[in-house]
């Protein structure tokens, strides 16, 4: 794959639990299929597995946790703080749960990338895959989006079906669709670093 020359992306990726989306990420870039750079790794949680998986590949690791800080603002403006000291470029939620206010938001206009195991707008919020299993329905899948106001709101990048199966528990529909998630992920990734994404409203135009 030939890689463009304008100079890697420079990530932050913010996470809460064990990272199997970051480790897919650092593997991508280790690979040379994703012309990105993650400058740190954010997390709310001291004991998230995630922080081990960067200090591993030499990434710095940050614990950054929300009981220090009055409010969801002011925990926000000092995460702001810490990734515009890193030069932080593209800002990801990869199992980051918590959700941000108009302070993080502004601060990282349409480049706060979230992926979120439904196909949005249905099942928004946590336990999507029970949703789904609870409603019936015969597909769901996953979806990255930018981060607006709202939850799991933003507008919509790309998007994996996943079939339900009938005998599916949440844990089974939750690793098929977690193996959708690493493949869309990087690629909505590599679209942004290809600066072949531009926004129109709600709608998300990627150019070829």
């Amino acid at each position: 794959m030939t890689m463009a020359h304008h100079p890697p992306c420079r990530l932050a990726v913010l996470i809460s639990g064990s990272g199997t989306n970051l480790q897919v990420i650092i593997d991508r870039i280790e690979a040379g299929e994703l012309n990105a750079e993650i400058v740190c790794v954010l997390s709310n949680q001291p004991d998230a597995f995630g922080l081990e998986r960067a200090t591993r590949h030499g990434i710095p690791a940050l614990v950054h946790e929300n009981s220090a800080f009055p409010d969801r603002r002011s925990y926000d403006a000092a995460t702001v703080e810490i990734l515009k000291s890193h030069n932080v470029e593209l800002v990801i939620l990869a199992g980051f749960m918590r959700i941000l206010t108009e302070v993080m938001v502004n601060a990282f206009p349409r480049a706060i990338m979230n992926i979120h195991p439904a196909l949005l707008p249905a099942f928004p919020g946590l336990h999507s895959q029970q949703q789904a299993l609870d409603y019936g329905v015969r597909f769901t899948g996953c979806t990255v989006h930018f981060v607006d106001y709202g939850t799991d709101t933003g507008p919509i990048i790309l998007q994996s079906v996943v079939p339900v199966e009938q005998n599916d528990t949440e844990e089974s529909l939750s690793d098929r669709i977690r193996t959708a998630e690493h493949q869309i992920f990087v690629r909505a990734i590599q679209l942004y670093v290809d600066r072949k994404i531009s926004v129109m409203g709600r709608k998300v135009l990627i150019s070829s």
